[in-house]
């Protein structure tokens, strides 16, 4: 039992230097493609961290988001900076350049060093200072679980106890949308032909990331899933297909689109709308139809944070027909 309580230690502590070391990489490495797959690993070694925390929900998010689709954009926005970047390469003459000052930014290294020591020190005062018994809301939240709709705890705060939360969080996913639009089209940006081999794997894992989607989705009223990670994992079959070079077809209505997008927030209004005329509060929905509004409610979301994950990989760039544009 010692033993596997020194194991369980070691790993932990192997864990927690190992992100630290990424982070501080990640933050004072003059290359940036060093420092976005740096930022990958980090992400992955977070999610093992959130599982070790036994936060299986947190960790999907996490995996899908913060490793997969932010790595994805980040690959992506550093790629066509590196393709727009068109000033050229000064000559090496052999001299020093007149205004250089060798040195003068080495000491700013230590400035991300030094926030994380203050970071990890505040988190560390915190974590010693809770009680050592401390059960949190977790009785409170099983003691109405058979209200809720759903069996899984996390599913029942997000989307029933504190749904108010996830409508703040469509609002600002679809906000940061906008904004992302409001920064114009720019030069169009196509992928590259991916080969056969890559164009081969792309249609078979596309259809089995739909499939991983949709049972995230229906799992999540059960056990660890939900919206935001099936509709993360909806999003990077996306992000997949438009790497691979996979163009949105112009027989498809922009209307439809934008609906999609729209579909989650506006259906959580429609339902906090209802609910308030109905029951008297916000997004309390009756006991007996509760599982069905959540299942609802989920699904609408998922598609629409697909959509959104999916254009905000875009960027600027924008779907068009011959009569208008997104």
């Amino acid at each position: 039992m010692e033993t596997i309580s020194l194991l369980t230690w070691s790993l932990d502590g192997l864990l927690g230097l190992s992100l630290l070391w990424l982070a501080w990489r990640a933050l004072t490495t003059p290359d940036l493609f060093k420092a976005v797959v740096l930022f990958i690993a980090f992400g992955l070694l977070i999610t093992l961290v959130w599982v070790r925390l036994d936060a299986p929900d947190v960790a999907l998010a996490e995996a899908a988001i913060g490793a997969g689709l932010t790595g994805a954009l980040l690959l992506s926005a550093l790629s066509r900076l590196d393709s727009t970047n068109s000033d050229p390469a000064p000559v090496n003459s052999g001299e020093a350049p007149v205004n250089q000052k060798p040195g003068r930014f080495e000491s700013i290294h230590w400035w991300p060093f030094l926030s994380l020591v203050l970071v990890s020190a505040g988190l560390g005062s915190v974590i010693l200072s809770m009680p050592a018994a401390f059960s949190g809301l977790s009785p409170e939240v099983n003691a109405q679980l058979t209200n809720s709709g759903v069996e899984n705890p996390v599913t029942a705060v997000l989307l029933n106890f504190r749904a108010y939360d996830t409508l703040l969080e469509m609002v600002v996913l679809l906000i940061a949308l906008l904004g992302v639009w409001s920064l114009g089209g720019g030069v169009k940006h196509k992928e590259p032909f991916p080969g056969t081999v890559l164009d081969i794997l792309t249609r078979l894992l596309t259809p089995v990331l739909i499939l991983v989607s949709a049972y995230l989705l229906w799992v999540g009223a059960h056990a660890p899933g939900g919206a935001f990670q099936a509709g993360s994992v909806l999003g990077a079959a996306g992000v997949l297909l438009m790497l691979s070079g996979w163009q949105l077809q112009m027989n498809i209505p922009v209307l439809l689109i934008r609906l999609i997008l729209l579909a989650g927030p506006f259906a959580f209004i429609a339902m906090a709308a209802i609910t308030m005329m109905i029951e008297g509060q916000l997004l309390q929905y009756p006991t007996a139809h509760a599982g069905l509004l959540i299942l609802l409610l989920e699904t609408l979301a998922t598609l629409s944070i697909g959509a959104t994950l999916a254009a905000l990989f875009l960027g600027g760039q924008t779907w068009k027909n011959d009569e208008e544009s997104l």
